[in-house]
C-alpha cells in the first residue's frame, strides 16, 4: 500500500507557521492585506473565493473582497485593479479566474503589478523562475515542491516526467523540479509512446486535465506520484488525473483527490501575500 502524502495535515502546519509570523508583523506594526476580486458567480469560483478568504482569517491576513457582476466590462475591471496597484495598504491582488468571456484573461493578468501577483500568473513572474529569481511562484507548483520536500521525497538525481505543459501549472513545475537538481522530461497530450516516458519516472507529476487518465500501466512499480488533477467522475464524486484505486498498490506514494495539492494551492498563496510584504 502506497504512502499517502497528506496535503491538508501539511497544509496545516504551513499555514500555523504563517500564523506565527503575521503576528510577528503585527507586533511591529506592519499588516498583511489581500485584494480578492470576482467577476460573476460561477459556483466554483465562489467556493475557491471563500476557501482563500477563511485561510486568509485564520493566519491573519487581512482580505478585502470586491465582487463585481458579470456584465462588468474589461475596462471598470482595469480601472479597478489599477486602483489596487496604487494603494499602498494593499500588498497582494487576486483576480478569480475564469473570467467571464467577454474580458481578456491575458490582459487582465498582465495589468497587475508583478510586486503584488501573488497568484503567481504574470508573464515577468514566470520569467523570474526561469532564470532563478527570488520572487513570487506560482502557487500550485509552490504546493507540489513543498508537498515532496515536507515528505521527505528527494528530488535531487531523480528522473522526473512532468504531464502536463501549461503555464501557470506544468512549465512551472518542471523548472522549479530542474533547481531542485532533478531531471525532467515534460510530457503532453501529443506525446508519442507515452507510456514508455511516463514509466521511466521516480516521480511522476499528472496534470493534463483528464479524469483517471493515468493507470498503472502508465507508472513504474515504486514511483511518487502527485495529482494535481481534480474533476467530478460519473457518480460526481471527486477524482483527479490519475485512477487511484488502480495505482495506490504498484506506487510508494501518492496524493489523494481531494486533500492532496488542492489545500497547499491556497496555503502557498497566504505564503505570497507573507512575501509580498516582505
Amino acid at each position: 500500500m502506497a504512502t499517502l502524502i497528506n496535503g491538508k495535515e501539511i497544509s496545516r502546519q504551513i499555514r500555523d507557521e504563517l500564523k506565527e509570523e503575521v503576528s510577528k508583523l503585527q507586533k511591529n506594526g506592519k499588516k498583511v492585506c489581500l485584494a480578492v476580486v470576482q467577476v460573476g458567480e460561477d459556483p466554483a469560483s465562489t467556493v475557491y473565493v471563500r476557501n482563500k478568504k477563511l485561510a486568509c482569517e485564520y493566519i491573519g491576513i487581512e482580505s478585502l473582497s470586491y465582487e463585481l457582476e458579470e456584465t462588468t466590462s474589461q475596462e471598470k475591471l482595469l480601472d479597478l485593479i489599477e486602483d489596487l496597484n496604487k494603494a499602498e495598504n494593499i500588498n497582494g491582488i487576486l483576480v478569480q479566474l475564469p473570467l467571464p468571456k467577454h474580458i481578456d484573461e491575458d490582459c487582465i493578468i498582465r495589468a497587475i503589478s508583478p510586486k503584488k501577483d501573488v497568484d503567481g500568473f504574470h508573464p515577468e513572474t514566470i520569467g523570474n523562475i526561469f532564470i532563478g529569481g527570488d520572487g513570487f511562484v506560482p502557487c500550485t507548483p509552490a504546493g507540489v515542491i513543498e508537498l515532496l520536500k515536507r515528505s521527505n521525497i528527494s528530488m535531487q538525481g531523480k528522473e522526473c516526467v512532468v504531464l502536463g505543459r501549461s503555464n501557470n501549472v506544468g512549465k512551472p513545475i518542471a523548472v522549479l523540479m530542474l533547481r531542485e537538481n532533478a531531471t525532467v522530461t515534460v510530457a503532453h497530450s501529443k506525446t508519442k509512446n507515452l507510456q514508455e516516458i511516463t514509466k521511466r519516472a521516480d516521480i511522476l507529476i499528472v496534470a493534463m486535465g483528464q479524469p483517471k487518465f493515468i493507470t498503472k500501466e502508465y507508472v513504474k512499480s515504486g514511483a511518487v506520484v502527485i495529482d494535481v488533477g481534480i474533476h467530478r467522475d460519473e457518480n460526481n464524486r471527486l477524482c483527479g488525473d490519475v485512477d487511484f484505486e488502480d495505482i495506490q498498490d504498484v506506487v510508494s506514494a501518492i496524493t489523494p483527490v481531494p486533500g492532496g495539492v488542492g489545500p497547499m494551492t491556497v496555503t502557498m498563496l497566504m505564503k505570497n501575500c507573507l512575501k509580498a510584504i516582505q
